[in-house]
């Protein structure tokens, strides 16, 4: 038998493991990096989107041996702070910041820059866009007509109506002077050399930060039914809704479709996935003792509910031996009450709840491989069959904490909380379900 505190150590470390392997200094290898610079290239430029774009930057820095023109990336406010040590910081790559997961006045400063960069482009320059999870907040050029503000509203009111990523960037992108393959269209007929680490299942290159130099094959009639599908159209300003109603009309252009020119010179190339970092925390079990199984890379669904999932799948396994679940994937959460938490809190915690009579020695951690979950600075949280108990005894109700949403103040009291702070990479979420043997 594995003791509990052993046990939840070693769901820590499996956790850690597969944050580590999809981190830039693994992805990018000198493979990658050597296919990025063509033979008739005059200059490269560069531009950075998400959570990784500034340690991407800094290995492509280190690594790449070319000179680079000019580059911005973007990242979350106080990311810059964050960079992991062994984390070369990029030098000759301007590094920004900008608001998540709500878009502020600095992601308009950087779309704008952006947009600038990609429309100096000549014909035989290469452009290198480094492309990462949170990339659709952290830079935004609103169409004219649109401001910031309803922007925003607009996102705030999708991000809580438990809308898929793949309706919400459909909107983002159709708000957007550069995103759905517009960036593409701005560089063009330079080279355009993308690297992708993908935060959504099945890793559709289109949704990754709302697919900057992919074609897109949303229209802007289907980012009015993704508001009217999650009972949000009538709640976003006015002008949001003419502008995409005056794109369904054809009166506004839309987003480059498959197919189209634009894309000729452009390579888009996916090199970290949620399967790299399940693969990664099967070895490290493997290595603490355990007989490690991926048993889903594509978890979606209220958190909650697959929590509950989870806790059957580890309830219904016979084997005798230390036993590691895993999971990815990126559930979601349909806010009703007005605590503070996240998705993996949430399922955390519905997983508390469910494994309180159970008898066997089972870890359950849930864990967003961006280090933040929610508007909290936690990744997620973990929990046992004693979790439950624990915290009545400190008059916490975990069903109360539950329906308001309010995981975060319940997992602290506990000291449950998973805070590995920000990891400059995000390949969604990672769950973890030890049976202790």
């Amino acid at each position: 038998m594995i003791p509990p505190a052993r046990r939840n150590e070693d769901a820590r470390a499996i956790f850690a493991a597969a944050v580590r392997a999809v981190q830039a200094d693994h992805l990018l290898t000198p493979e990658v990096l050597e296919t990025l610079v063509p033979g008739r290239c005059a200059a490269i430029r560069v531009i950075g989107l998400g959570k990784a774009a500034m340690a991407m930057a800094g290995v492509l820095e280190a690594e790449l041996g070319t000179p680079i023109r000019e580059g911005l990336v973007v990242v979350p406010h106080d990311y810059p702070s964050h960079l992991p040590d062994r984390l070369p910081a990029p030098e000759r790559i301007a590094v920004e910041t900008a608001g998540h997961p709500v878009p502020d006045e600095g992601s308009v400063r950087v779309g704008r820059r952006f947009r600038a960069i990609a429309d100096s482009c000549e014909a035989e320059d290469t452009l290198v866009v480094l492309i990462s999870g949170g990339g659709s907040a952290l830079a935004v050029d609103v169409p004219d007509g649109v401001t910031l503000q309803h922007v925003q509203q607009t996102v705030q009111a999708l991000l809580t109506s438990g809308a898929p990523i793949q309706a919400i960037n459909a909107v983002r992108k159709h708000l957007s002077r550069f995103k759905g393959g517009q960036l593409a269209r701005a560089a063009a007929p330079a080279t355009v050399r993308a690297l992708v680490v993908s935060d959504v299942v099945g890793d559709d290159l289109s949704t990754i930060a709302s697919g900057p130099t992919v074609p897109d094959p949303s229209t802007y009639g289907e980012a009015i039914e993704a508001l009217k599908q999650h009972d949000v159209w009538a709640r976003v300003p006015a002008t949001v809704r003419q502008h995409l109603k005056a794109g369904h009309r054809g009166a506004v252009p839309e987003t480059p479709k498959p197919g189209t020119a634009v894309f000729d010179h452009v390579t888009t190339q996916l090199v970290g996935t949620n399967r790299h970092a399940l693969d990664a925390a099967a070895e490290a079990a493997r290595a603490r003792g355990y007989e490690p199984h991926i048993l889903d890379a594509e978890v979606t669904g209220e958190a909650r509910a697959v929590a509950q999932s989870h806790v059957q799948t580890l309830r219904d396994d016979a084997a005798a031996g230390p036993v590691c679940g895993l999971w990815g994937g990126e559930p979601t959460v349909t806010v009703t009450g007005s605590g503070t938490g996240g998705r993996n809190q949430e399922a955390a915690l519905a997983g508390a709840i469910a494994l309180e009579d159970d008898e066997r020695a089972v870890t359950l951690l849930c864990g967003g491989t961006d280090g933040i979950d929610g508007p909290t600075d936690a990744a997620g949280a973990w929990a046992t069959p004693a979790t439950a108990r624990a915290a009545r005894r400190l008059g916490l109700d975990p069903r109360a904490h539950l329906d308001n949403n309010d995981a975060y103040p319940f997992f602290e009291a506990l000291d449950q909380l998973l805070k590995p702070g920000p990891t400059h990479t995000n390949v969604m979420d990672v769950h973890i379900g030890l049976i202790g043997g």
